[in-house]
């Protein structure tokens, strides 16, 4: 999922970033609704946790805006709990409420049940070949051995999975999985798809993560004379 956090406390939303990317979750944070009502109307994003109590603009005048333009789901977090404040939020296109203090688990749990209601049921599982992909338990296997992924390899490999059999650049995989414009002076992606590919292939006579010279990567089961 890629996720708009709207929040001016450092400390909330330094430990949303953190809780969501370790969930394998794209995150971008803005510190004042000047900017965060500026990235909900020009970009995608799955969801957006967005705070009521905010510097230049307020969370109802980001909301309104952004209603405007999107119906990207939003989560209003807030400290204030009266009931006209949830209505008032809810009215003006809010999809969800929570108040502050939260539960870090609850409010993923939301984003997730909002993010599934605003697209087709995706698939739970990913498979290519011996390799299984659980992306609710969010565990991978191959030939039945649990393969021991980071969250950003994790995530690295769901983006290929999703993919399979369809080649992606350097500067795809870097904007899809870490959320970045592709700097030709770093070698972060070619890093990533070794550890990658040492633990999901290294120790199995059957390849399935390629490079493509000149192109990129791929995933994919080839016949076994084709496999490289």
């Amino acid at each position: 999922m890629k996720i708009l956090i709207v929040e001016d406390e450092t400390k909330t939303a330094d430990y949303l970033h953190k809780g969501l990317t370790e969930h394998s979750c794209v995150v971008d944070v803005a510190r004042n609704g000047l900017d965060g009502r500026h990235l909900a109307c020009e970009n995608d994003y799955d969801a957006i946790v967005l705070d009521v109590m905010l510097p230049g603009v307020d969370g109802f005048g980001v909301l309104e805006a952004l209603r405007q333009r999107r119906q990207t789901p939003v989560i209003m977090l807030t400290a204030r709990d009266r009931v006209e404040d949830r209505v008032r939020g809810l009215q003006a296109g809010a999809d969800d409420y929570l108040v502050k203090p939260f539960s870090f688990l609850e409010l993923l749990a939301r984003l997730q049940a909002l993010v599934r209601r605003g697209k087709p049921q995706e698939a739970s599982q990913l498979q290519v070949a011996d390799l299984h992909v659980d992306l609710i338990a969010r565990k991978a296997s191959r030939s039945g051995t649990r393969l021991d992924l980071t969250s950003k390899e994790f995530l690295l490999l769901t983006t290929l999975g999703r993919r399979q059999g369809q080649i992606l650049s350097k500067t795809e995989i870097a904007e899809l999985v870490w959320d970045m414009n592709f700097d030709s002076n770093t070698n972060v992606v070619e890093v990533a798809i070794k550890r990658l590919r040492t633990k999901i292939d290294g120790p199995f006579e059957r390849k399935l993560l390629h490079t493509i010279r000149g192109m990129g990567y791929v995933l994919e089961a080839r016949p076994a004379q084709d496999a490289a």
